[in-house]
């Protein structure tokens, strides 16, 4: 099942379904969302709840005892409940129940509120700690960005002029070798062989925000400012491109394995919700 919202710039469709935005459109009915074709990868824009990206061996503890978690978490796989829905927004909450305990073993509540305003779609997520005891998690976006015009006609401007210093994978856990993006004029360019190792990670960024340019002219920007972590990932000949703006990332090969413990890990205390938003800007 979908949910459409709209103004009178942009329509925006949401699946209930890991409340995933499946499409972005302006008012001439372009597509700014990756259409999900599984040939390439068969995902819009999954949440990333209440890991991002990957743990050694599949597994933490809490307390002593042993889970196991996919990578990037279970929310994007889950039905959520639509909450509230009006012509330019939609909420959409998961909270924990007896499957997620056996994996997670926190109560939470996640939402996912999607609100147009003119040429932007701002998507906000809150989590809500319903326990009495503190709960540890990451929060992460995924969303792929539709380049219709050749993968090299791409550049990215980031907001501030930086060292783009990114971390390499090794087994899909972060590594201690990194490298730096090189720059032209402050544009990185776009090509496949960038990720030929899969995601380029950024810990820190000092820029807010970036810009996709498409043939030298403004295609979309992404705002993430409430997030200090940056995925940026695509897959080989695949048309599109993944900006994701992370509160965590994948384990180091020395993680202890204590989810308490685990580098970029947020601690939210009892009783307590935590906000963060991001958006994308159609130019």
């Amino acid at each position: 099942m979908d949910t459409t919202i709209s103004n009178s710039t942009l329509k925006a469709s949401i699946k209930h379904s890991g409340a995933e935005l499946s499409s972005l459109k302006n008012s001439q009915n372009k597509e700014f969302i990756w259409e999900g074709n599984p040939d390439f990868w068969g995902k819009h824009s999954p949440v990333l709840f209440p890991i991002v990206g990957t743990l050694k061996n599949n597994t933490y503890r809490v307390n002593g005892k042993e889970y196991q978690l996919p990578r990037h978490g279970f929310a994007r796989e889950m039905e959520f409940q639509l909450i509230d829905k009006r012509e330019n927004s939609a909420a959409f909450s998961l909270k924990s129940n007896t499957e997620t305990l056996k994996k997670y073993p926190f109560e939470f509540e996640l939402q996912l509120i999607y609100t147009l305003h003119e040429s932007t779609l701002d998507i906000q997520y809150k989590i809500t700690n319903k326990s009495e005891s503190k709960i540890p998690f990451s929060i992460g976006a995924h969303p792929a960005i539709a380049l219709p015009e050749n993968f090299e006609s791409y550049a990215l401007k980031f907001e501030r002029e930086e060292v783009l210093k990114y971390y390499l994978l090794e087994n899909d856990l972060i590594s201690n070798r990194t490298e730096v993006l090189e720059t032209t004029n402050s544009l990185v360019s776009l090509n496949y062989k960038l990720f030929e190792n899969d995601a380029l990670i950024f810990k820190t960024l000092e820029s807010n925000s970036l810009t996709i340019l498409e043939n030298s002219k403004p295609y979309i920007k992404v705002d993430f400012e409430d997030f200090p972590s940056l995925g940026i990932w695509t897959k080989e000949q695949a048309p599109f491109i993944c900006i994701e703006p992370w509160l965590g990332y994948s384990d180091t090969a020395v993680n202890s394995g204590d989810l308490f413990e685990k580098e970029g890990i947020l601690i939210l205390d009892a009783n307590q919700t935590f906000t963060s938003k991001f958006s994308i800007q159609i130019l």
